[in-house]
């Protein structure tokens, strides 16, 4: 793990988590270079490979980087991001493009580059805000609060350095491929930097498909190659809850869903799209 404040000259790799060999780095996921150059920490480090991202921290920074770039007073109304191939670690670069301007909607793509190679590709679109308080409502059933659950050591199933830097708490009716759960980290996405309120959320719900576990991930391969978020408010920072089922096909199919709470209650849905892979077919976890 990392030892601790970041050196003041950091190594200029490519292709390692800063901390990777033991040198200093912050409480952080990740270290800004420039205006839209980045390095990772271990503590961004994804629960299959070593030398790769998670996707939850990585998708919060992206989402992040269109607020800080963009900013609006419009709503992220659903957030996609799509996994073009391994998130690697070290250094990376983010694109933020509008799509399709507008006064009431708003389209934006991003993207997550590593050199010429690029691993995450997100569309996001911004909805202007209206009051409609007096007809809102969802058929979403409340999650029990955090401290109604008792603690869940997810390094027990997961490694990586992201899934160490969480605190997580799972109701004791969990089951395979069934599970409720609220989870929350201390580390900000980039190093000195407030997370924007959306993506500090975002930053922690790809953790959904670790949570409610179906099948020994040590025997059965079920990473997911994409994320979509809906949201129905704004969340507000800290605890995120999650509601979540997983399903696995005959044919190598899978979806993790969830429905997604804050302190105030259910604000929207993720689903994840699962390649399940088992035998020959396992791809090499790296260590």
């Amino acid at each position: 793990m990392c030892s601790g404040r970041m050196i003041d000259h950091m190594p200029a790799t490519r292709n390692l988590h800063l901390g990777h060999a033991s040198e200093a780095c912050p409480d952080a996921y990740y270290v800004r270079r420039d205006a839209s150059r980045f390095i990772s920490t271990l503590h961004a480090q994804g629960a299959w490979q070593p030398g790769e991202q998670h996707l939850a921290p990585a998708s919060g920074l992206v989402l992040a980087e269109v607020e800080r770039r963009l900013p609006s007073d419009k709503l992220v109304s659903r957030a996609a991001f799509d996994v073009l191939g391994v998130i690697e670690s070290g250094e990376f670069t983010i694109d933020v493009h509008m799509l399709r301007p507008g006064r009431s909607i708003e389209l934006i793509e991003a993207s997550m580059r590593h050199g010429e190679r690029t691993s995450i590709r997100a569309r996001i679109w911004r909805l202007a805000a209206t009051d409609t308080a007096s007809v809102q409502g969802n058929e979403w059933t409340p999650l029990p609060p955090p401290d109604a659950m008792p603690a869940f050591a997810m390094s027990s199933l997961w490694n990586g350095g992201y899934v160490k830097s969480l605190e997580a708490r799972r109701a004791v009716d969990a089951r395979p491929g069934r599970a409720r759960s609220w989870i929350r980290s201390h580390l900000p996405l980039v190093d000195a930097q407030p997370d924007p309120p959306t993506a500090g959320f975002v930053k922690l719900i790809d953790t959904a498909n670790g949570l409610a576990v179906r099948e020994d991930p040590g025997s059965v391969f079920y990473a997911n190659v994409d994320l979509t978020v809906h949201f129905i408010r704004q969340p507000m920072s800290g605890w995120v809850g999650l509601d979540t089922r997983v399903n696995f096909g005959p044919t190598g199919l899978g979806e993790t869903f969830s429905v997604l709470s804050d302190a105030h209650g259910p604000v929207g849905t993720a689903a994840q799209s699962l390649t399940v892979r088992l035998g020959q077919d396992l791809p090499s976890r790296g260590g």
